[in-house]
């Protein structure tokens, strides 16, 4: 990965900021720029005419940092990573100097000890999403990591669907399908694998529990992969048993919305155009009321990155960050509009797609026909 270019582009970041410095402890953030993911760490930033980075950690990574860490200098700390992170600051830039810190992921306590332990001279500014902003176009590297976790988690899903019967645990189909991805060599999964059936299938995020799938009814799986770092994420719906017309209608009218949405996607085009592609299907079809999130969000290093395509803002033009961003190539996107009716169930068909100049590569290979069981 180009450590060192994503490092000179924060760097230009932080001058248009007109900040001389920065603070960085998301570890995402820190993966990202860095290369390190350990579970502990602060990462500092000194801009100026000859930049430099340290990584602030303990000495459970002592190694670690050795082998991960680029462009920066790896420094166990003998006190405390935040500590030793602002007083290098301190050290590295002039007084009078403005240093940001990641608002968006700092809790009150620690934006407390961050300004009791930072030297004198220096001014702490909240700085919110500057490294997720750079995070959003994917370099081909990570299109390639991302489009390989993708294809494992897809790989699955025929044993997944052949494993599914009455009687049979949402939480043993999740078992199943963790277990079956692990052996295919995921690190781990990108979330807690959603199954629900029957009227559960109508919860949005429905953790699998021990009620036993029906006879006749949905099933949502939704559930993806971390791989190399990187994320995938996916949703299919079977039916148990012969559907009903109402059942027909609520999955043709989904898969109709999915797939209007995908043909949206395209560089340039506000992620809340591609949101209303979807939902106006779900409203012509007269179950707007029950899609109830959004079209679709960025995914990476994180499984939930900017942009998130959703409603445009009311009452005025101007984005919410992450809202009405426009699309533009490289980025990697879910699309996964939904219908959820209390009582009787739901539907949600997502894939994954990669936002290019003349329209998007959907990444998810796995069918999406109607499959009953």
């Amino acid at each position: 990965m180009a450590h060192k270019g994503r490092q000179a582009k924060a760097i230009e970041a932080l001058g248009k900021l007109r900040l001389h410095g920065l603070v960085v402890t998301h570890l995402p953030n820190i993966r990202y720029l860095c290369g390190f993911t350990g579970s502990s760490g602060v990462l500092s930033i000194a801009a100026g005419a000859r930049p430099r980075l340290a990584l602030f950690t303990d000495g459970r990574y002592a190694t670690q940092i050795k082998e991960e860490v680029v462009g920066a200098r790896g420094v166990i700390a003998k006190t405390s990573a935040l500590a030793e992170a602002a007083a290098w600051l301190g050290k590295s830039l002039p007084k009078g100097s403005r240093v940001g810190f990641e608002s968006d992921h700092m809790t009150v306590a620690i934006r407390e000890a961050l300004g009791r332990l930072s030297p004198a001279g220096l001014a702490l500014k909240p700085v919110a999403g500057l490294v997720e902003r750079l995070r959003m176009i994917k370099e081909p590297a990570e299109v390639t990591q991302i489009r390989s976790a993708v294809n494992l988690a897809s790989s699955i899903y025929d044993a997944i669907v052949g494993d599914i019967a009455p009687g049979v645990t949402e939480i043993s189909i999740a078992a199943e399908i963790e277990y079956l991805c692990r052996r295919m060599g995921a690190e781990g999964m990108s979330f807690e694998t959603i199954v629900a059936s029957g009227k559960r299938s109508a919860l949005v995020h429905g953790r699998a529990t021990a009620t036993p799938v029906a006879a006749n009814g949905f099933v949502v799986m939704d559930f993806g992969v971390i791989l190399g770092g990187y994320c995938s994420d996916m949703t299919r719906t079977v039916h148990m048993g012969r559907p009903t017309r109402k059942s027909e209608r609520i999955y043709s009218a989904v898969l109709e919305a999915q797939l209007a949405g995908i043909n949206s996607v395209k560089a340039g085009v506000d992620t809340s155009k591609v949101d209303y592609e979807a939902r106006k299907v779900i409203q012509k079809h007269g179950l707007g009321g029950y899609f109830t999130h959004s079209t679709g969000h960025g995914v990476g290093i994180e499984i939930h990155e900017i942009p998130g395509l959703r409603k445009a803002p009311k009452r005025t033009r101007k984005a919410n960050p992450g809202a009405a961003d426009r699309l533009k190539a490289g980025m990697v996107v879910t699309i996964e509009p939904g219908v959820y009716i209390p009582g009787f169930g739901g539907v949600r068909i997502e894939d994954m797609v990669l936002v290019t100049e003349t329209g998007c590569e959907v990444l998810t290979p796995t069918p999406k026909e109607l499959i009953v069981l």
